[in-house]
């Protein structure tokens, strides 16, 4: 497979943290390696519907997840957003924030890690994004930030095939900020 294809195959795996990117290479020329996804502790659910009792409240916060400039990088790399805000840290030192920041839609490309670390239904079998109804980024993420995010379900739809629609909002808080860095309905459709 071609190098971009990597890239762009590996985009949650740039969420995840799980690819480091080998900055003395050229672009054109990115080097990547995997490390090894940390262990978390996660709120497991025997079936897909122990989660019907539970719209309209919080079901799970996931782990921690560091910010680095790699993964910041890799992103850029990936969705081809170089700006200058996100990759370049001596301008960035002189710019609005101090330093880089996330890419937003990098915030919004974490959530499927945020409920990877979070929660984990033991009969499904499989599950795919179905869209997002809003998306707010509230807040800048300096790189070396710490997210987390924390999941309320408010709905669960049955599907014809035995599935379930399920929507949730997704808060996404930084470490040390009493504001969200963004806020999200994520639907997604699961399938036991």
């Amino acid at each position: 497979m071609p190098l971009v294809g990597k890239v762009l195959c590996g985009l949650h795996a740039v969420a995840a943290g799980v690819l480091e990117i080998d900055h003395s290479v050229r672009r054109s020329a990115l080097r990547i390696t995997y490390s090894s996804p940390r262990k978390s502790t996660v709120r497991v659910f025997e079936k897909l519907s122990d989660l019907t009792p539970l719209v309209g409240q919080e079901v799970a916060v996931s782990d921690w997840e560091l910010i680095t400039q790699q993964r910041i990088d890799l992103f850029a790399e990936a969705t081809g957003d170089h700006q200058w805000i996100h990759v370049d840290p001596e301008r960035s030192a002189k710019g609005p924030f101090g330093t880089t920041i996330a890419h937003g839609h990098l915030t919004l490309s974490m959530l499927p890690l945020f409920f990877q670390t979070a929660m984990q239904i033991k009969d499904l079998k499989m599950g795919v994004n179905y869209g997002l109804n809003r998306v707010r980024f509230t807040s800048p993420v300096p790189v070396g930030s710490e997210l987390r995010a924390h999941m309320k379900l408010m709905s669960v739809e049955a599907l014809a095939d035995g599935g379930a629609q399920l929507t949730w909002q997704v808060t996404v808080e930084r470490k040390g900020s009493d504001r969200p860095v963004c806020v999200a309905e994520s639907i997604g459709r699961r399938y036991a």
